[in-house]
């Protein structure tokens, strides 16, 4: 296929993206707007990435240049002149060794949002070093908080890190940028740093009065209340009832003793009454607890496996997943409603196909 043909929907359309092929927040973070309707065009040398993901890299036309060479850089000069943001996910100063710099290509297209995506950020003394998500969750303070009693700590995935701190604002600078675009007329530079982006994520910590600490951390697994369980099949459950009603209601509807409610707040308490619930919810199958408490206010769900989760009825009357190239994808999020996203397969371009499409409006 040779062009991206098709009318683009969402709040986005009309939007151009120019992406410069990356692995984890920058491909997310393109995805997510090219979801609202964003026409975004990815620049991919030959081979790809190494890190091809059908979900993460859909609703792209793909050209494959070679950056480097002259040729290739003149071409990406000229899709630039014409984007309304640019993405990219290389360390600092490799752009601008390219001569794709945001200081030329802003002097070429005054319009342009030129958002750059990095773990350390582009200034400060680990700027240059390599690292990846557990190394930037590691410096915030969010990893040592993860993680149950004793032991190390966990990675949580590379949610919290690449996509939370990282793809997920990456975007919100991307849109506050174009925001201020349409009263001045000029685009800038979003630095967006997974350390700054993390750093934010633990303001809700930094400014209460939780304790992180590990033993003691009341949403980091310590609590009773608000912990993962194990049945009698093996299978996992999750309950979080903080507010002493859910937790009444939690405890009445699996026949729990009194005591295990008494004292809840305190964390000399809590290895007692874990030790307790774990008894009881060892006893019944998963599917069992799912009948007895799915729906109620006792906070409480099922552990699904990935591959479980698109089965599950809320999920599917929500229509969160949907088939696209016969394959199970997320839908897009959040949703609108005037002007909805859509999900839409890549295509790769022809080195002399038509790139961008007709601007919205």
């Amino acid at each position: 296929m040779t062009t991206n043909a098709g009318p683009r929907q969402g709040p986005l359309a009309g939007l151009r993206v120019l992406e410069f092929a990356s692995i984890g927040p920058g491909p997310h973070c393109a995805m997510l707007l090219a979801d609202m309707g964003a026409e975004v065009l990815r620049i991919e040398r030959e081979g790809g990435n190494g890190w091809p993901n059908p979900v993460a890299d859909r609703g792209r036309s793909v050209l494959v240049l070679d950056i480097r060479s002259e040729a290739g850089r003149a071409r990406c000069l000229e899709l630039a002149d014409q984007a309304d943001v640019l993405i990219e996910g290389f360390r600092p100063g490799v752009m601008e060794r390219l001569g794709l710099g945001p200081e030329l290509l802003r002097a070429r297209n005054p319009r342009l949002v030129y958002g750059r995506m990095t773990g350390w950020g582009q200034s400060g003394p680990l700027a240059g070093a390599a690292g990846h998500d557990i190394n930037y969750i590691a410096l915030t303070g969010a990893l040592a908080a993860i993680g149950g009693g004793a032991g190390t700590a966990i990675p949580p995935l590379n949610l919290v890190g690449d996509f939370g701190g990282g793809s997920l604002f990456l975007a919100f600078g991307i849109m506050t940028a174009l925001w201020e675009r349409e009263r001045s007329g000029q685009g800038q530079v979003v630095d967006a740093a997974i350390v700054d982006g993390v750093s934010s994520l633990m303001s809700f910590f930094a400014g209460g009065t939780l304790s992180l600490a590990r033993e003691h951390n009341l949403l980091g697994g310590a609590a009773p209340h608000y912990r993962c369980y194990t049945c009698a099949d093996g299978r996992e459950i999750a309950v979080g009832p903080l507010e002493p009603q859910f937790y009444r209601e939690l405890l009445e509807r699996i026949d729990a003793p009194a005591s295990v409610y008494e004292g809840r707040e305190d964390p000399a308490n809590w290895a007692a009454h874990a030790q307790c619930l774990a008894a009881l919810f060892a006893s019944r199958p998963q599917a069992e607890w799912c009948a007895l408490l799915e729906g109620s206010d006792a906070c409480f769900a099922p552990v699904l496996a990935l591959d479980e989760a698109p089965l599950h009825p809320h999920l599917q009357a929500r229509g969160v997943y949907q088939e696209l190239d016969g394959r199970l994808q997320v839908a897009p999020a959040p949703r609108l409603s005037r002007t909805p996203g859509q999900a839409r397969p890549s295509v790769r371009l022809d080195a002399d196909a038509p790139v961008w499409g007709e601007r919205a409006g």
